[in-house]
């Protein structure tokens, strides 16, 4: 056991908690990755953005790390039941299912690489990894943690579980039958409580799988289970997901883990909270979606997003807009101009740099406290007290942690395609022959591209709108 400096919010004790390296050598750390069948939306990368800043943090103290990710790419019932998820959108898009799972990871993969988020040890995919979970079904029936059900489906004893309900305080007693997380077999199950491992194919053709319990496919909690335990040697210091995981996936999870080991599968329980868009709660029932490629063709740095995750606490939750994703890429170039500049100077003071350097580190010990860590480097561009060479030894160091690439160029005001710099270049000919009529027609037309233009002195000049 090697203990950290690292505190975390703990949810199954909700209390801070000190990240301790169990077997004294590797931090390992599971996170529950994408079900690959659609898009991952903003609201999903703050999440996957939290084991990003974790990792960094650990590395940035020369721990080992390994961490996990898992793939979900063997189907996920929607929550009606009616059709699953992937076989739906594989239907939509007149795609094979398979096909419809690489194409929506490797988007994943773009994002996570737009975010600058650190890519995890391994990505698991549930598809390749059914015999895993096999074997943990096995186990779990043999230590009669489970059981075959009348449908021939297989089954979790939530009863044969003394702990349930830890980390999201909902007792077994207490969850009605039927409740949406989990459907009712029509008296399959022993107890409404109770929960698929395995899914008999019944009248299902595609994305089934040979068991010993006949043809079918696993549960939805299953394969984090299996998958953990597995790839991280029965233990896990680490268990993040968005707080909508909390229950039932991490309290089935949790179950399952435990009881097929026989004891505490994982240390800390981490949850990110929600995100908001524009007020309101981003799902695709409301239409209320923002996906990284929004922010690309809005002519946004990506990485404005990851500044305004950074500007909230990841377990509180925060509203985003686009004026806050504008303010934020606008920041970000600016820091990145500075640093070009900051970078000639000579007047470098180690030993000052260093002490603004431990607070800021100070600040992401502390449960992550990166708006507090970004106050302080606000604060740190504008001193006058602080020489140009001391401020890029901090911006250059802290950015290992904030992951905004700062010693990068900016990027300006981005390119324009040859059809929009046509119409900048015939509006500003039209004034200089002074036909206002056709240079407001142009501006329009400008304006319908995205593309706002105010005139002074030296010409005109654009920048793109959001």
């Amino acid at each position: 056991m090697k203990n950290t400096p690292i505190q975390l919010f703990d949810t199954k004790s909700r209390t801070l908690q000190a990240v301790q390296i169990s077997n004294g050598k590797t931090l390992r750390i599971y996170s529950c990755g994408p079900t690959v069948y659609r898009d991952a939306h903003v609201g999903n990368m703050r999440t996957f953005l939290l084991g990003d800043l974790i990792t960094r943090l650990a590395k940035f103290l020369n721990y080992e790390i390994k961490f996990i990710q898992n793939i979900t790419d063997v189907g996920h019932m929607s929550e009606d039941f009616v059709e699953d998820k992937m076989l739906a959108q594989a239907k939509a898009e007149s795609k094979d299912p398979y096909e419809i799972a690489r194409i929506y990871e490797s988007r994943f993969h773009n994002d996570l690489s737009s975010l600058n988020i650190t890519k995890a040890t391994s990505y698991p995919k549930a598809s390749e990894s059914i015999s895993l979970m096999h074997d943990l079904i096995t186990k779990l029936i043999e230590t009669e943690h489970a059981y075959v059900g009348g449908d021939n489906c297989v089954y979790f004893s939530a009863q044969s579980f003394l702990g349930y309900g830890a980390i999201s305080g909902n007792r077994l007693d207490a969850l009605k039958p039927g409740h949406r997380f989990e459907y009712t077999e029509d008296g399959a199950k022993k107890f409404h409580a109770d929960w698929a491992l395995w899914k008999a194919a019944a009248g299902r053709s595609e994305m089934i799988w040979e068991s010993p319990w006949g043809k079918g496919f696993p549960g939805w909690h299953i394969e984090c289970s299996a998958m953990s335990l597995h790839y991280l040697d029965k233990f896990v210091d680490i268990h993040l997901g968005g707080i909508d995981l909390r229950f039932p996936h991490h309290e089935n999870e949790r179950a399952q883990s435990n009881s097929a080991i026989n004891n505490e599968a994982v240390a800390l329980w981490v949850h990110g909270e929600h995100l908001l868009f524009e007020g309101r709660k981003m799902a695709k029932s409301t239409g209320n979606v923002v996906l990284v490629a929004d922010l690309i063709a809005k002519h946004l740095d990506p990485l404005s997003l990851r500044l305004c995750f950074l500007e909230n606490q990841y377990r509180s939750q925060m509203d985003l807009s686009w004026d806050s994703l504008k303010a934020a890429h606008l920041l970000i170039q600016r820091w990145r101009d500075k640093t070009k500049i900051w970078a000639g100077s000579k007047e470098i003071d180690t030993k000052q740099a260093q002490v603004f350097i431990d607070e800021i580190l100070s600040n992401f010990l502390d449960d992550l406290d990166t708006p507090r860590a970004l106050q302080k480097l606000r604060s740190i561009e504008k001193a006058e007290t602080l020489s140009d060479g001391v401020k890029y030894e901090i911006f250059e160091t802290v950015d290992q942690l904030f992951g905004l690439d700062l010693l990068k160029p900016s990027i300006g005001k981005g390119e324009l395609s040859p059809e929009v710099q046509t119409l900048l270049d015939q509006r500003q000919s039209a004034r200089n022959n002074g036909d206002f009529a056709e240079s407001d027609r142009l501006r329009e037309l400008l304006l319908e591209k995205g593309v706002s233009v105010r005139d002074s002195k030296d010409g005109q000049n654009w920048e793109w709108l959001i």
